[in-house]
């Protein structure tokens, strides 16, 4: 357990007015820089005043743990979830209660370890079909190339050969929509019930109508066919619960929108901040090219490869940790608790961010720097264990995390096999945080140069200096 605490005053409140207002512009604006200067002006536990609600935010690993472990009973979902849940519908990441736990037990026949090693296939051969569309050398959006690779990859696992380019298009287009539509716009920082005809929630419900016209025909067909393949749809159609009950096609409609919402969006944005990390730190970049010569030798890369892929792994967990895809959890508090030391009533918003805990130099040393060697077993268990939490924790912990993490690993060592990312002069990343944190102004410019081009870049430079 931690116990090294940081302390505000005593009693201390994030300045500004009672209603917030400050506040409730900086969260508009910075929200990441805003929730950086209140930890270090507050501590562990910060109490900040939002408009009608208060806010308390905890950064401190004990904390978080308690948050999101011991007192889970206690809590639903926050504020932003329920906005979601107008849009996505009732899937994991926005159900509560009988609903979620029957979602999640059906769900979990899905992801088993032995469903998703039996995915890695399809994940290698559709990022290779992808990589081979690249035109090297051409200046391009990173997140832009990764995003479409990981909206493959899902789709290819999710429904097989039951979806179509044009089927991956369109849903796209709508997880671009939708990622506008939650990415601090004024429907969503002010909770705009989604019935309100405003231009980003008209765009929006063409955008679900179009996916949900995808999705709906997929599953009649799978339905009609009684087909079983190797792909998600089939593990979650043929998924029993105990009284013998099956999801509906709503009910599977929701879980699959939040599967490509939540499964493509984590795993592209931690491609795009691997690469650019790699591409800032070339002496990294050299070895986790040699491990993936080393052990792919030019072939696909398959499940069992992972464990052997350590350091290709470790670049991504230390991604996740610099720039997390999902950077903020939040609940609201349904019952009494106690968290650091103070009673929290009901109504309370209570947030954890991984974007503050991963960088607190109690936990990580020189927490601004790119260090994959955090992650080595030893160094990692000397932490504490809510030091780093990318996929959340407890029993709402992110089903598809190893997953995720599979696909990453694949993915990362596939394209560096292929190819080095060269970051165009003064790249750099900002952000506009969503529901994940997305990049600002279709993030960062790099070139796609094949491997052997960039060894004769590098020898001509050499000769000649």
């Amino acid at each position: 357990m931690a116990t090294e605490r940081r302390s505000g005053p005593l009693g201390s409140r994030t300045p500004g007015s009672a209603l917030g207002v400050r506040n409730v512009l900086a969260m508009l604006r910075t929200p990441l820089e805003h929730l950086q200067r209140v930890s270090e002006a507050h501590g562990d536990v910060i109490d900040m005043p939002m408009l009608s609600q208060r806010w308390l935010i905890l950064t401190h690993p004990d904390d978080v743990e308690a948050l999101l472990v011991t007192h889970h009973a206690s809590l639903v979902r926050d504020e932003f979830a329920v906005y979601l849940r107008q849009v996505l519908g009732e899937g994991l990441l926005t159900s509560e209660g009988e609903l979620w736990k029957r979602q999640r037990r059906l769900s979990a026949t899905a992801f088993t370890p032995k469903r998703i090693k039996g995915y890695a296939p399809a994940m290698s051969a559709v990022t290779d079909r992808g990589l081979a569309r690249i035109e090297a050398g051409r200046p391009v959006r990173l997140h832009e190339v990764m995003a479409r690779l990981t909206m493959e990859v899902v789709a290819e696992v999710l429904f097989g050969a039951g979806i179509t380019e044009a089927d991956v298009q369109t849903v796209s287009r709508a997880m671009t929509l939708l990622n506008h539509l939650l990415a601090n716009s004024p429907e969503a920082a002010l909770r705009i019930p989604t019935w309100a005809p405003t231009p980003n929630h008209r765009a929006a419900a063409r955008a679900l109508a179009n996916v949900d016209a995808v999705i709906h025909r997929i599953i009649d067909a799978r339905r009609r066919s009684g087909e079983t393949r190797d792909d998600l749809l089939s593990a979650l159609l043929s998924a029993v619960d105990d009284d013998g009950s099956r999801m509906s096609d709503q009910q599977l409609r929701d879980e699959t929108l939040t599967l490509f919402l939540a499964g493509h969006e984590t795993t592209s944005l931690a491609l795009t901040h691997a690469l650019y990390l790699l591409g800032r730190h070339p002496d990294v970049l050299g070895r986790v090219m040699a491990e993936a010569d080393d052990v792919l030798g030019g072939r696909l890369p398959t499940a069992d490869d992972v464990p052997r892929l350590a350091l290709t792994e470790r670049v991504i967990k230390e991604a996740m940790r610099l720039y997390p895809p999902a950077w903020v959890v939040g609940r609201e508090v349904a019952t009494p608790i106690e968290i650091g030391g103070r009673t929290v009533p009901v109504g309370t918003q209570a947030l954890v961010s991984q974007w503050l805990t991963h960088r607190d130099p109690r936990w990580w040393p020189r927490p601004e720097a790119f260090d994959p060697d955090r992650f080595l077993p030893d160094v990692a268990r000397s932490r504490p264990r809510f030091a780093y939490f990318p996929f959340g924790g407890g029993p709402r912990v992110c089903i598809g995390s190893h997953f995720a993490m599979m696909e990453a690993v694949l993915m990362l060592s596939l394209i560096v096999s292929r190819f080095e990312v060269e970051l165009l002069p003064h790249e750099t990343l900002r952000f506009q945080p969503s529901i994940t944190l997305q990049p600002k102004d279709g993030g960062v410019r790099v070139r796609f140069l094949p491997r052997a081009s960039a060894r004769a870049r590098d020898e001509a430079a050499a000769s000649s200096a």
